[in-house]
């Protein structure tokens, strides 16, 4: 499926490296195509479970490293609008719900997206993935619909197929394929462990790896099920 031209595209997810895998594509292509993109990320993923293989960091320079890898990440994809929000890893989920929407609701106000990139709420398997996706869908729900962006949301919990069904949009990124690479090589200190397999794997043409890189899919959220 062809990405269509934008007005403004807001991301907004809770860790950096969380746009890396099935995003990064999308946003190189936007940014490409001259469309403004905003990254919203809500936390510096201070308590992420890796420190570089081999080890490189430690729970103090952890998040230091982790904003430079983000920034890092933004160069690779050719994103200048990064937004860092400053909650915390592994905390999202405690933050009060409306302190978290219109946190949503100013970011929303200040880019005017016609599209908005988030998790689906209930899909998304980690705790602050999931404040995160119901911050946003609250949000956008809320707005009047004459001004309301569209919601394109990731999903990948088990149950994710059997009851969302297969993804409404799935984009051919295949042109923009390094860029995304080098924005997963950006986070180095979160992704060492499995870039090595899969740079291996794209090596050798392997289909399955080749279709993970360069196919990003999204689900149009469903209002219906609530989150207002």
């Amino acid at each position: 499926m062809m990405i269509e031209k934008e007005k403004h595209v807001l991301v907004v997810f809770p860790h950096p490296d969380d746009e890396a895998f099935g995003v990064s594509g999308t946003i190189a292509t936007h940014l490409q195509m001259g469309t403004g993109v905003t990254y919203a990320c809500l936390t510096l993923g201070e308590m992420g479970r890796n420190l570089g293989n081999p080890p490189f960091a430690t729970r103090e320079s952890l998040p230091l490293i982790r904003k430079q890898e983000l920034q890092g990440a933004a160069n690779a994809m050719g994103l200048t609008d990064l937004r860092m929000m400053g909650l915390r890893d592994k905390t999202v989920e405690f933050e009060d719900d409306e302190k978290m929407v219109q946190m949503m609701n100013d970011l929303i106000d200040d880019t005017d997206p016609s599209l908005v990139i988030t998790f689906y709420p209930d899909y998304c398997v980690h705790p602050d993935h999931e404040a995160t996706a119901r911050a946003v869908v609250r949000a956008v729900g809320r707005l009047p619909e004459s001004r309301r962006p569209k919601l394109h949301c990731l999903a990948f919990a088990n149950n994710t197929q059997a009851e969302l069904g297969s993804p409404d949009i799935i984009h051919d990124v295949s042109a923009v394929r390094d860029l995304k690479l080098n924005t997963m090589r950006a986070h180095i200190s979160q992704t060492a462990w499995m870039l090595k397999d899969l740079e291996k794997r794209l090596a050798q043409n392997e289909p399955e790896a080749v279709e993970w890189v360069t196919k990003e899919r999204f689900y149009n959220y469903r209002f219906d099920q609530g989150y207002n």
